[in-house]
This record gives structure tokens, C-alpha cells and sequence, in this order.
């Protein structure tokens, strides 16, 4: 999208929102539904969050290509957004609700199986911020009892209703699903329902181009839905989630993957706990590698997130901590095999990798968050005959993060 298309779009939510009466009511004399008494509502809204972050220590390899600080040298140091929220919500009737939301969030530099790097993110190529779209749907309400229907560009059920919510610090890192690009926003239709009045138990289906907000650039399409409860005076939060995406069908090479992912998480008013755990199965997705041949091989993903936070002066101070564990393949073969090259970006087979993250959460006022915290992220080489920084290395990175809200 080019500037002056964003700036009209901002100039139009300023507009909508300066025009809006109390509760965001809009006022239309002319409205046939205002006047038959379902008036229109809008509301304007956003967020960001970044840091300070200053460069510890740094891997000698540049693995982790997962992270924002891969390739990022040793006591380099920076004030970074690394997310901007722009957000418009509108209820055209008691029965249509649309949204649309436009984000800037960080560069991402990727490193693949052969060390090659390529970046992405929401840079111009003069390296400044854009806002791209990232929601973009409307949504018929109770399309059948207890069933919605959403068309456009919206929400996944990976984790963003669940174990993200439980976390709660989206601002520090993403959830482990999130790490690896599950999408967490995808073009397509979705149905979200539940199975009984007081909203306990519910599911989410959907299919979609399994690209975020890049047009479809292949015949295939992914497969999103899950199973949830909220028991227990919906403190806890079960969530039992499944996807499925071809990427390549010829009869030569069938490349598919599969995530099965299940989360736990427990809410109460001074603390939160939770845990979530996925597989990831990759049909040819790697090819292991020696001198005399190079097999197409299966991959099975594992990875398991561990979090909890607490209160520790109400409104004022709470803590925080997570530890995360992934291995890229179960399956890994240091023995047969040099070295292993992925098919699937995000998923380097050749490294497992553990993720700490600790910190404090000051809150001066509502809405606003100064976050302290430590960023660590290791890495173990699989491959045979490594020693050394080769096979046990480290980023570390010292952050002072901040997360303020505004129209909620």
C-alpha cells in the first residue's frame, strides 16, 4: 500500500471517529436501520510496543533465524518499534460487524538451511515503517444458533483467542506456534461457534490462502480448526487445535505439513499459568545430505511452552516468565546424514533451540507498560563432530520494552 493510500485511510478513521456521538454512535438522520432503531456504531483504536534492547552476546553461527536478533553483533544496541496497531471496528447492523486493522511491525532476518539470508517485514526499501493490512472482514452474526460467519482477511484459531491471551505479553515475544509463522491472520472464510448458551464450549473452522496478507501464489489452500473449553468460571482455557496446507503436489515431490498443538491455561485475577505443546509433521519437508546422496526425508516438529505471570502490586507491578523448548526433527539422523537442508522457513532442522525470557511489568497508568526484561535464546547443533561454540552457543539480549494502548 503507498503512503497517500494510508494517509487517506487514517484521514478517514480520524474523521468517522471526530463525526462519532457517545459510545461511538455515528449520527445518519437518513439510515433506514437507525431509524428502525439498530444504530451504527464505529470505534477507532490501536496500539505499539517496542524497545530498548542492547546485544549481550551473540551466536558465532547466526542461527535462530526464527528471531528478530539473528545476525545482530555482539553490544550493537537500539530504540526499535517492533509492532503498530491502527485499528477500525463497525457494527453495520445487529447482525454485521466489520473490522479492519492496519499494522507495521519489525523486519525479520531469515537464515536458511544453506545459510542464505533474506529479509522480510514491513519496510519501504528506504528502510522506513509502512502499515500493511492485516484485517479486512466482515462478520455475519448467528448465522445458524451460535455460529458466526467471517469473510475477508481475519483472525486464525491457532493461538490468538487462547494461549496468546493467557500469556499476555505479546509486547516481550510471540507465543511458540507464533515463533515459527502458524499464521495467526489468514485470507479466507471462517464459521466460529459454540455448543452452549453460556459460551464453555465452542469451535472455529476455517480455509484460507495460508499466505497472512501476501495474494495466494499457489492452487493449495490451508485447513485451520479447533476444539475449546472454558471451565471453571472460564478461568481455564483448554484448546486442542489442528491445521493442514499442501505446498507442493506433483508426482515427483508431495510437500505437505500438518501442526496438532494443545494448550492449558489457567486465569485468575492475580496470576496465570499456562502450557502449550505442538507437532509439526512435515511430509518432505528436509533432505538429508552426505557426500554420496541427498535424501527427501519426513520431519516431525516438537515444541513445548512453559509461562506463567503474577500480580505483584495490583495495578501497579506484576512478573513474568517463560521457557520454551523446540526440536526441529524428532527423526534427526547425525549419524547417516552430514547435515540436513528445510524446505518449510522457520523450521532450520539442523538446531534445537531453547527460549528464557523473564521480566517486570511497571504500569504508571492504565494502558501503559515500561517492561524490563531479559531476552535468551540458544542453540544445540545436531550435525556430528561439533564442539564447542559450534554446538552450544547464545543470543542474549537486555531490554527495557514498552506497550501503551489507546480506544480500549
Amino acid at each position: 500500500m503507498n503512503r497517500i493510500g494510508i494517509y487517506l485511510m487514517v484521514s478517514v478513521f480520524s474523521i468517522i471517529s471526530a463525526i462519532s456521538g457517545v459510545n461511538g454512535q455515528i449520527i445518519s438522520g437518513n439510515d433506514s436501520s437507525f431509524a428502525a432503531g439498530i444504530p451504527k456504531t464505529g470505534h477507532l483504536w490501536g496500539y505499539a510496543f517496542g524497545d530498548y534492547a542492547t546485544k549481550a552476546h551473540s551466536d558465532s553461527l547466526n542461527r535462530g533465524g526464527a528471531n528478530q536478533y539473528t545476525g545482530v553483533a555482539k553490544n550493537e544496541n537500539a530504540f526499535a518499534f517492533r509492532r503498530i496497531y491502527l485499528g477500525y471496528d463497525y457494527n453495520i447492523s445487529k447482525k454485521f460487524f466489520t473490522e479492519i486493522l492496519l499494522a507495521a511491525e519489525d523486519n525479520i532476518t531469515h537464515t536458511s538451511g544453506d545459510g542464505a539470508k533474506t529479509a522480510s517485514g514491513d519496510l519501504l526499501s528506504n528502510n522506513k515503517y509502512t502499515f500493511y493490512i492485516k484485517y479486512a472482514n466482515v462478520h455475519w452474526k448467528d448465522i445458524w444458533t451460535g455460529t458466526e460467519l467471517i469473510i475477508g482477511q481475519s483472525m486464525t484459531p491457532a493461538f490468538s483467542a487462547t494461549s496468546e491471551k493467557v500469556w499476555g505479553y505479546r509486547s516481550v515475544e510471540r507465543t511458540i506456534a507464533d515463533i515459527r509463522r502458524t499464521p495467526s491472520f489468514d485470507l479466507g472464510v471462517s464459521l466460529r461457534g459454540r455448543f452452549d448458551k453460556a459460551a464453555k464450549y465452542g469451535y472455529d473452522l476455517m480455509v484460507g490462502n495460508g499466505n497472512g496478507a501476501v495474494p495466494e501464489n499457489n492452487k493449495f489452500k490451508k485447513f485451520y480448526g479447533d476444539l475449546w473449553a472454558k471451565l471453571l468460571n472460564k478461568k481455564l482455557t483448554l484448546q486442542l487445535y489442528a491445521d493442514y496446507e499442501r505446498l507442493q503436489w506433483t508426482s515427483q515431490w508431495h510437500h505437505e505439513t500438518n501442526m496438532i498443538k494443545a494448550f492449558v491455561g489457567y486465569t485468575d485475577k492475580a496470576y496465570a499459568v499456562g502450557v502449550e505443546g505442538f507437532l509439526n509433521h512435515g511430509k518432505n519437508d528436509v533432505a538429508g545430505i552426505n557426500a554420496s546422496n541427498r535424501d527427501t526425508l519426513n520431519a516431525d516438529a516438537l515444541g513445548l511452552s512453559i509461562f506463567g505471570r503474577a500480580t505483584v502490586i495490583p495495578g501497579k507491578l506484576a512478573a513474568f516468565s517463560r521457557i520454551d523448548f523446540f526440536n526441529p526433527d524428532r527423526h534427526y539422523e547425525a549419524d547417516k546424514y552430514e547435515s540436513y537442508q528445510g524446505f518449510s522457513s522457520h523450521y532450520e532442522p539442523n538446531t534445537k533451540e531453547k527460549f528464557v525470557t523473564a521480566g517486570l511489568d511497571f504500569t504508571p497508568v492504565s494502558n501503559v507498560h515500561i517492561i524490563p526484561n531479559i531476552w535468551y535464546n540458544s542453540y544445540e547443533g545436531q550435525q556430528a563432530g561439533l564442539v564447542g561454540a559450534r554446538k552450544h552457543d547464545y543470543d542474549l539480549v537486555y531490554r527495557v520494552s514498552f506497550n501503551y494502548v489507546f480506544g480500549k
